[in-house]
């Protein structure tokens, strides 16, 4: 699936993490709804590096306007013009890089900080466990130690990053030794909530789970924050529904699927205040839904799975009724019958189970999609496969 990233349109961590042991966890592999995650870049403009430019930036002046300009100006102090910042640690999209905070392992911010014995390097705890030898010298690690003084300062970077904006000079009145000035409390970069985002994406790339909910738990907080003061407007109930998903499938791939539901489930109540004209909001709550259903077929409670199966399949029908045309869309309809045929069988109801397979497959076999959407055609394939298995399972 193409997921909503609220910030920076990235899309949702893949849905593989969760290691399913029977058979009919087996079953649910073939109509993951999860496609393969899609990076957008963010405008960033760093603080940390406030840049002044002088008027040559902007065109050079001749002799005359300067003296003209001058003896306008008299003696009143100039305000240089500012340039937009980068951070000179490479924290944003455009000029990436690993900076001295980050780990080289996960290439996100360092989380857990761990340092090598004897080399000194220093990594996320979670990455260099699984190491033996040190990534960068070859060193053999005979400890790791806790670097919490390290650990501080990345935590003090991420509180204020991208943060502090400079007070506008007044140069109408001279300064005056002892004056306050006041400190303007603003993003004038990648927004925090941006930055969270990319960093909570790499870690997820790195496979460094708790790194990733560690950085999505301070996304959401923030937006919460911003729902207290703005109240719940659509763009903030779509980012807090979608950054909750993203921290489900955290909570997931640790093992925790209590906290998992808790998450997807607010993530739903959230995403149902969206209005529902954006196909990328209608199919991230659907998903949400799918995930807690399959949660509760996981752990045996089919008659709930059945329930939360039956919700997505309302959702994605009625995006067809305004999407038909809409390939995906079709595809996501036709996994939700599979998956609501599933646990009809294993309730015992085969006679519902067969006709929502059959509706599944002549819904599938009806879709026209394009040469050029190759990875759509192969998806719709594989379901149709999986589809025509259980079919003659009768």
């Amino acid at each position: 699936m193409t997921s909503v990233c609220p910030f920076t349109r990235a899309s949702r961590p893949d849905d593989a993490s969760v290691k399913k042991t029977s058979e009919n966890q087996n079953k649910q592999q073939a109509i993951n709804d999860d496609k393969p995650q899609n990076d957008s870049a963010i405008s960033p403009k760093c603080p940390f590096s406030r840049a002044a430019c002088s008027d040559d930036a902007f065109g050079k002046k001749t002799s005359e306007t300067q003296n003209n300009e001058q003896a306008d100006n008299g003696n009143k102090p100039q305000q240089d013009s500012a340039i937009p910042a980068k951070c000179p640690f490479g924290y944003d999209s455009q000029t990436f890089k690993l900076g001295p905070l980050s780990c080289v392992i996960c290439q996100a911010l360092l989380f857990q900080c761990s340092r090598c014995v004897p080399c000194c390097h220093v990594y996320c705890k979670a990455c260099i466990s699984r190491f033996k030898d040190c990534p960068l010298c070859g060193a053999d690690i005979e400890k790791i130690e806790d670097d919490t003084n390290l650990q501080s300062v990345v935590d003090r970077f991420i509180e204020g990053h991208a943060r502090i904006k400079r007070s506008q000079v007044d140069t109408d009145k001279e300064e005056k030794e002892g004056d306050k000035k006041t400190v303007i409390y603003e993003d004038v970069s990648l927004e925090r909530g941006d930055f969270l985002m990319q960093q909570a994406m790499r870690a997820l790339r790195g496979n460094n789970i708790e790194s990733a909910k560690s950085r999505f738990s301070l996304c959401a907080e923030d937006v919460r924050e911003q729902l207290e003061r703005m109240g719940n407007t659509p763009e903030l109930c779509s980012q807090l529904g979608a950054v909750l998903g993203m921290l489900g499938d955290c909570c997931r791939a640790t093992g925790d699927a209590s906290s998992a539901v808790s998450c997807f489930e607010e993530s739903v109540n959230f995403l149902k205040k969206v209005p529902g004209d954006d196909m990328e909001i209608i199919h991230t709550l659907s998903v949400s839904l799918n995930k807690i259903g399959d949660l509760k077929y996981y752990e045996g409670d089919l008659s709930a799975a059945r329930s939360y199966y039956f919700q997505a399949l309302d959702v994605r029908r009625n995006a067809i009724k305004k999407h038909s045309t809409v390939p995906s869309q079709v595809i996501d309809v036709g996994i939700s019958l599979a998956k609501v045929a599933d646990v009809e069988r294993n309730l015992g109801n085969e006679d519902a189970a067969i006709t929502d397979f059959q509706e599944a497959i002549k819904l599938l076999e009806s879709l026209m999609i394009s040469a050029e959407e190759v990875a759509l055609e192969q998806r719709r394939l594989s379901v149709l496969e999986f589809l025509n298995s259980q079919l003659g399972k009768k």
